[in-house]
């Protein structure tokens, strides 16, 4: 039995699938990757959040890059590798969905939104850091180009993208929820991701630990591929839905 084959069968007896995503899943519909060789930070230094929070020339800084990648994320669509997710979870087998990703493409995709955990936020979205409420980023992106200043919520607090900037806490409510479901899973995918970044390698690395199968997939080297049942290498685009038509053949 080849390694699809190996990953159908495992899923086709599966009760609950937690599937984690990285940058990789997404490059194949225009999204940059960030960490890669040729990946966003080879070019450009993040902004930390504590310095967005201080100083003003920081949040430009973070509005302007942020601007840079506005159209493509904005006109994104989702790939045959986030569609074919969505079909695990119409055959009832995906349970939750982690993902590394501010592209929004699985909620585009069409997973249902209480399955998907975003751990590092929306780049779909704007926050005021000081009421909390989150709206389309098109007029702050519109008045930040007018401006060149941060733009302001109409209560008076900074707006900021709905991503977790380096140095900001994670939201203590998506890593329960990520967590919990690592628990409970009995087969982990891990999809696009180089498993270095934490506390999100976390999530499948505990899913593993708790018992379930492990199925790394990636383009280039991961930190789990030691620990991994399966390793597939390649794109996901090509080999997440070669599992699904081999799940589709056992059902």
């Amino acid at each position: 039995m080849d390694a699809v084959e190996q990953v159908a069968a495992w899923l086709h007896r599966a009760k609950y699938v937690l599937v984690f995503t990285g940058a990789g899943i997404s490059t194949g519909s225009g999204i940059p990757d960030f960490r890669g060789p040729q990946g966003v930070w080879q070019r450009r230094q993040p902004v930390y959040y504590s310095e967005f929070l201080r100083d003003e020339g920081k949040r430009v800084e973070h509005w302007d890059f942020k601007l840079e990648g506005w159209e493509g994320f904005r006109d994104a669509r989702p790939n045959a590798a986030h569609h074919a997710l969505v079909t695990l979870e119409e055959m009832g087998r995906l349970q939750m969905l982690v993902t590394q990703n501010i592209d929004g493409l699985h909620h585009a995709a069409g997973n249902h939104p209480d399955r998907i955990v975003e751990l590092h936020g929306t780049n779909r979205l704007v926050e005021c850091l000081s009421c909390g409420e989150r709206t389309d980023p098109e007029t702050a992106f519109e008045a930040f180009k007018s401006t060149r200043r941060c733009p302001r919520c109409h209560c008076g607090g900074l707006l900021k993208t709905a991503t977790i900037s380096f140095g900001q806490d994670l939201k203590r409510k998506d890593l329960m929820l990520a967590f919990a479901a690592a628990e409970e899973a009995d087969v982990a995918l891990a999809i696009g991701s180089t498993l270095s970044v934490h506390p999100a390698a976390s999530v499948p690395l505990t899913a593993r630990e708790h018992g379930a199968r492990y199925v790394v997939i990636n383009q280039g080297e991961t930190e789990h591929d030691s620990v991994a049942d399966v390793r597939l290498e390649g794109d996901a685009v090509e080999i997440v839905p070669a599992i699904l038509t081999a799940l589709r053949a056992r059902l």
